[in-house]
């Protein structure tokens, strides 16, 4: 098998992929890899805490390495952080790198031009699947999500820290996507088919948190969840 890194974020795409990567076994994940923020230990966009996220990958089963960035990096910092961390990956013989995108085409060709430059294939297992298709079968599988941020231009606070099901989805409105892939929201995993363990969680009261914007098409405003270890 090839080896290859994982691009998790922590969320139900990722983990999707991850399983079909898994059950194909097509490839050796080496270790997972998620960007977080230097300061606040936290994933960017999904607010959840590093401690969540190594707690994942011990039900996983895989190692997981931390990209640290600043809480809102440039693109010149984020793409010199990783950089560093691929080369040191393809010193150990890795060069294919595997993400949970799902149709967003300029995203897909950023990811191929920068990994292109250093020596790595990306590899989608998820490209071009229909969402409505993919959420549906990520539940009757028995993976298990909760909605841990929403775009507050296009969800109301209500959705955040609600577990991801059928009847939920029936009530997004019709312009979000069934996966969010536009970044409508963003989920936490708590179980999937090949967990260890289910992660036992809490949930707390929405945060509305505001980023700086000068872009009046692009929504600068989201509802977080804040989740935490239920022994924690």
């Amino acid at each position: 098998m090839k080896k290859a890194i994982f691009n998790w974020s922590g969320g139900k795409d990722s983990a999707f992929a991850l399983g079909e990567v898994l059950m194909k076994k097509e490839y050796d994940i080496s270790f997972l890899m998620t960007s977080i923020a230097k300061e606040n230990r936290r994933v960017s966009m999904h607010g959840i805490h590093e401690s969540l996220m190594l707690e994942q990958a011990k039900s996983v089963g895989l190692p997981i390495t931390f990209l640290e960035l600043p809480e809102l990096p440039d693109m010149g910092t984020y793409e010199k952080h990783l950089t560093s961390l691929m080369r040191e990956a393809k010193l150990k013989g890795i060069e294919d790198s595997i993400f949970g995108d799902i149709f967003l085409e300029d995203l897909r060709q950023y990811r191929e031009n920068q990994l292109q430059k250093i020596g790595f294939n990306a590899v989608f297992p998820l490209w071009k699947r229909d969402t409505k298709t993919l959420i549906l079968d990520f539940i009757d599988q028995g993976y298990k999500t909760m909605i841990s941020a929403v775009d507050a231009s296009k969800l109301s606070k209500y959705f955040v820290g609600e577990i991801i099901t059928k009847e939920l989805i029936k009530e997004l409105p019709v312009d979000v996507d069934p996966c969010g892939e536009n970044g409508e929201f963003h989920t936490f995993v708590i179980d999937t088919p090949y967990f260890k363990f289910p992660l036992e969680v809490k949930s707390e009261e929405s945060i509305l948190k505001k980023y700086p914007n000068d872009n009046p098409e692009i929504s600068s405003e989201f509802w977080f969840c804040p989740i935490s270890l239920k022994n924690s």
